[in-house]
């Protein structure tokens, strides 16, 4: 364990020296962790960031029962063991250059290692938005970046993107300075509006957060006839793919068919998981 920040509202941010990992991981990837020597069971957690060179992972991880609890308690130095990278990544279109990122609550780390992977390709120009109804894991700044069609009051921002050049809004119903008064999806929609047709058709979405936030941001990508892929959260065992415990239905070519999130996911096409909207 390199290092472990403890952060508002019972989040963490966790650093392992896993070269291994950092070698392979890819934005919407996990890892499957140990918490404590004495608990079996180990917990997904998405990768937030990696480092190949340097060999380190980042996990941004809430206290949400007893694995989290304990993992909270690790120190730095602590061994853990890990199993990772798993899972199907998000892998954007070649002709997407108006990439639209969405991450709620603790959906919002694989969002930032998606947003840190497009900022290398000069003609990508990703918007990212971020929305949570507890305190934010940083100190948001008001931004320096201009984003046409998003209101001029709404200006709080994540620090290390504004640091990368990449835009970024904060969205609560907490009334927390600078953030948009709403949901994570009305501000999309507010800014999809604000697009000319021929630059929405530049627009992908990739979101992930809590699954009711996925349905929103599956219809709203069915309204604006918009791709998109979406990261799902579900419960785990082996993490593997093995106990099939995180299947899901998805629709397919074939029919309706049940999909591990662990191996099959965690991204999946939003029309496949939520194919009443599409």
């Amino acid at each position: 364990m390199v290092s472990h920040t403890a952060l508002p509202a019972g989040q963490f941010l966790l650093r392992l020296h896993a070269p291994a990992c950092a070698a392979t991981a890819a934005p919407g990837s996990f890892a499957h962790l140990q918490c404590d020597p004495l608990l079996p069971m180990r917990r997904p957690l998405s990768i937030m960031r990696a480092d190949p060179d340097e060999g380190w992972v980042d996990f941004l991880y809430k206290v949400v029962g007893t694995g989290t609890e304990l993992l909270a308690r690790r120190k730095r130095g602590d061994f853990v063991n890990l199993l990772g990278p798993i899972g199907q990544p998000f892998c954007p279109h070649s002709w997407c250059s108006r990439p639209l990122l969405l991450g709620g609550g603790v959906g919002i780390p694989p969002i930032i290692f998606l947003a840190e992977h497009m900022r290398a390709d000069a003609c990508c120009q990703p918007l990212v938005l971020m929305g949570s109804e507890i305190p934010f894991p940083f100190r948001a700044q008001p931004s320096r970046i201009l984003v046409s069609g998003v209101p001029e009051d709404t200006i709080a921002a994540m620090p290390l993107l504004e640091e990368w050049g990449i835009p970024s809004r904060l969205t609560s119903l907490q009334g927390y300075p600078g953030c948009f008064e709403g949901y994570i999806t009305d501000l999309a929609r507010i800014w999809l509006d604000n697009l000319l047709p021929d630059q929405r058709n530049e627009v992908e979405i990739f979101a992930c957060g809590p699954h009711p936030m996925l349905a929103a941001v599956a219809a709203l990508a069915s309204d604006y006839n918009v791709p998109c892929q979406i990261s799902l959260e579900e419960f785990m065992a082996c993490g593997v793919g093995g106990c099939a415990g995180c299947t899901v239905l998805i629709a397919t070519d074939a029919g309706p068919a049940m999909k591990r999130v662990c191996v099959d996911g965690p991204v999946f096409d939003a029309r496949a998981v939520f194919p009443a909207v599409s």
